[in-house]
């Protein structure tokens, strides 16, 4: 017969056993996420550090630490990197509002309206995203070149508003998809037509998918290196990644210091802006992924 002493001892068992597995299962996490976030508290000390004592220094934390590293990167040489700064901002938020505007309104077209080979042109739309964006360096170069607008950024915010962008598509059609279709019987009795019904009922309840595309729109747009490095010849247009390309010298000296003090600054707007829309973020993803 099982007493009440051998039942809470096997209790109080049970309970330490777990105890001790949740502390394990801490332990690993805590471990992997500073393994994960070492390379960045690396960056972090380096940019605080005598460019001497950078790959010479085995702890990451600066010692003596300095502020020479960001006065430095922030002057340049020649072009400021606030200048960097701006042009990335204004390439970034032109490309979020390019996206918005354009991949909603398309979304909108395959989800809720009826037309004509709707079937056959999403499918078209879907297999650009098998595509490499490779492929279309060439044809693209020569296009913008013709056009006379190579060194501005109208090569690179100029297709964003006409979406060109078949991921935000997708992620939007999704949510529009799980939107009740009564909404639109209502909307047309009310004797509202495709545009007033898109912009007055459809898009404010797609505020999650259209944070989820801003916030990756404006990440990918702001580490983007390839394309402004096609586009863009003059320095006093470079954009971030650029900036910092230019510490880099394959026949002298580089400037190690001075580019990551840079590069942790320009973690700040990206840090900024996921921040912001964080909540919407994980509602847009989760709701997409469940809608269809």
């Amino acid at each position: 017969m099982t007493t009440n002493h051998d039942t809470s001892t096997g209790v109080r068992f049970g309970r330490a056993r777990s105890g001790r597995r949740t502390a394990l299962s801490h332990f690993l996490l805590v471990g992997f996420g500073v393994l994960m976030l070492y390379p960045l508290i690396w960056m972090l000390g380096a940019s605080f550090k005598e460019s001497e004592d950078i790959f010479t220094q085995i702890a990451p934390w600066p010692d003596p630490a300095t502020l020479e590293n960001y006065v430095r990167g922030w002057q340049g040489s020649g072009v400021g990197f606030g200048t960097f700064f701006l042009n990335s901002t204004l390439i970034a938020a032109l490309s979020v509002v390019g996206n918005l505007i354009s991949c909603s309104l398309a979304a909108y077209a395959f989800a809720r309206m009826r037309f004509r080979f709707r079937a056959i042109f999403f499918a078209c739309m879907m297999a650009t995203l098998m595509m490499p964006h490779h492929v279309l360096l060439v044809p693209q170069y020569i296009l913008f070149s013709n056009l006379g607008w190579v060194n501005s950024i109208l090569p690179l915010v100029t297709p964003k508003f006409l979406a060109v962008d078949a991921f935000f598509i997708f992620l939007m059609v999704q949510f529009m998809r799980g939107l009740p279709s009564e909404l639109d019987q209502a909307a047309k009795i009310d004797g509202a037509g495709p545009w007033q019904t898109y912009w007055r009922i459809i898009l404010p309840l797609t505020v999650p998918a259209l944070a989820t595309s801003a916030i990756f729109t404006f990440i990918w747009t702001w580490n983007d290196f390839l394309s402004p490095m096609l586009y863009l010849q003059d320095p006093s247009k470079y954009t971030v990644p650029l900036g910092l390309n230019a510490f880099l010298d394959a026949s002298g000296e580089s400037a190690w210091g001075p580019m990551f003090a840079m590069a942790v600054l320009s973690l700040g707007p990206l840090f900024g802006f996921f921040l912001a829309g964080q909540k919407y973020l994980t509602t847009g993803i989760a709701t997409t992924g469940l809608k269809g």
